[in-house]
């Protein structure tokens, strides 16, 4: 008969798709990890995982299998988190997966949720908006603050936060001017540090810099917007960033922020979950600090 702690193993690897990375993930060795497989491939006269010198991926029965493990595992996360909830206080871990522009929302956020709720421990982990969505149907995540665009409400609920603007953060001496705006064409013609070519932020402003006709000098890519920042503040390229960012990390000194404009571009920033009913206590918890409805 299959345990609980078989789909868990299970679970781990269509996670991690590494056996060594699913072992660790389990706190077992990955001799006893690939033994546990093996045994529940044994009990149900099937393969589960397709075999070579690494792990390949799933067969037809394995990806089956792991569909249904998820919905039980996330049957049992929601029975524990009732359980713990029953007199009346919200426990429990909670795990939100952020895209890089939405981390100072997320941390205040976050200390809103732990002043109503102190007993929920909050894991928060920036990541792309395709990392989120597929955290969130694996079980990574059990929430997400990232783009609403691209997401099925179908798939996920899908709950709007705010409208994320732009700002130029430039070294006063690169700054077209000391205050006011700037244009998204002044903005190109800087030195520029953005964010990785495949992150969603960067795939936006490489959008508005086509659709007005103008190449931006990039001259360095980060994987988040610390690097960029303190490249501006040392005078050596500028950079663009989320208005809400800069609002939450305040005057960085040596820069000037202009708002963006000629076009002013806003993207919706949305929180996305997995649609449950009911839903995990926690995340309910997350959308009532949120002030978002409970239906």
């Amino acid at each position: 008969m299959i345990s609980l702690k078989d789909l868990e193993f299970l679970s781990s690897l269509a996670r991690h798709g590494h056996f060594a990375r699913a072992a660790e993930d389990c706190g077992v060795s990955q001799p006893a990890f690939s033994m546990r497989i093996r045994k529940m491939e044994e009990r149900l006269d099937a393969a589960i995982v397709k075999r070579g010198n690494r792990f390949l991926g799933f067969t037809p029965e394995g990806e089956a299998l792991v569909r249904h493990a998820r919905k039980i595992m996330d049957s049992v996360k929601l029975l524990e988190e009732d359980f713990r909830s029953a007199g009346g206080e919200v426990t429990g871990k909670l795990a939100i997966g952020v895209v890089p522009t939405a981390v100072g929302f997320a941390a205040n956020t976050v200390q809103k949720l732990r002043t109503a709720h102190p007993g929920i421990v909050v894991r928060v982990q920036a990541a792309s908006s395709l990392a989120i969505q597929q955290g969130l149907e694996n079980g990574v995540f059990d929430a997400g603050i990232t783009y609403g665009e691209g997401v099925s409400p179908e798939m996920m609920r899908v709950e709007h936060l705010y409208d994320e603007a732009y700002l130029l953060l430039s070294p006063k001496e690169l700054a077209p001017r000391g205050s006011g705006t700037a244009s998204w064409e002044e903005a190109a013609q800087l030195p520029l540090s953005l964010l990785e070519p495949g992150m969603q932020n960067r795939r936006i402003l490489d959008l508005v810099f086509r659709d007005i006709g103008v190449v931006p000098t990039v001259v360095a890519e980060t994987g988040e917007f610390t690097s960029s920042m303190l490249m501006a503040a040392n005078g050596m390229a500028a950079t663009v960033i989320p208005e809400g960012l800069a609002n939450s990390l305040g005057k960085m000194a040596g820069t000037v922020a202009l708002p963006l404009t000629d076009p002013v571009v806003q993207k919706d920033v949305s929180l996305i979950s997995p649609h449950r009913d009911p839903g995990l206590s926690t995340v309910e918890a997350l959308r009532r600090s949120l002030n978002l409805n409970s239906t």
